[in-house]
């Protein structure tokens, strides 16, 4: 919870600092790993100045045993983002962003029915995005943090949820 609330206070306080006009980024591409809940990969291309695609594949495999009863699932999410970049001025290499897009989801599991309601099944949701962007000055890596709310369409887990998010490390050129 401290986490959360220390992230969106970072977020909302480089909503003041920015500028109204976005610049030229320091990189065109990025490749790299993103943790959130599970692991995943993540792709940022910039279409033109501060405005990129990001494509996200997330994978999560988990189990518990509660009260006698176990289960295990997995899921692997794919996600496409069309984001707005701002600079934050006051910090060389430092942009926010916000924007939104689409999520493909597909899960299964022992036990999911027990527990959730199904053994497995295809989701679709929609999702809005914001998070900070930092491009390190003198090597080709970039990281960024995000929020990424999403409203399911269908399937398990229908309705908004407030939990997508993570940390991306990725190589730029």
């Amino acid at each position: 919870m401290k986490a959360k609330l220390l992230f969106f206070s970072l977020v909302f306080a480089g909503l003041f600092l920015v500028s109204n006009r976005a610049s030229a980024q320091d990189y065109r591409t990025a490749v790299g790993l993103r943790a959130a809940w599970g692991w995943g990969l993540s792709a940022k291309h910039f279409i033109k100045d501060g405005h990129a695609l990001e494509g996200i594949l997330r994978y999560r495999s988990y189990g518990s045993s509660v009260l006698g009863v176990s289960y295990k699932y997995s899921y692997l999410q794919i996600s496409a983002l069309y984001q707005i970049h701002k600079e934050i001025p006051s910090i060389d290499g430092l942009m926010w962003y916000f924007g939104g897009g689409a999520v493909v989801g597909f899960y299964s599991g022992d036990g999911f029915d027990a527990i959730k309601g199904a053994d497995g099944g295809t989701t679709i949701g929609i999702s809005g995005n914001v998070g900070l962007d930092y491009k390190f000055a003198n090597i080709p890596l970039n990281i960024s943090a995000d929020w990424i709310p999403t409203f399911v369409l269908n399937g398990y887990g229908n309705g908004f949820g407030a939990e997508g998010g993570g940390v991306a490390v990725r190589y730029t050129f």
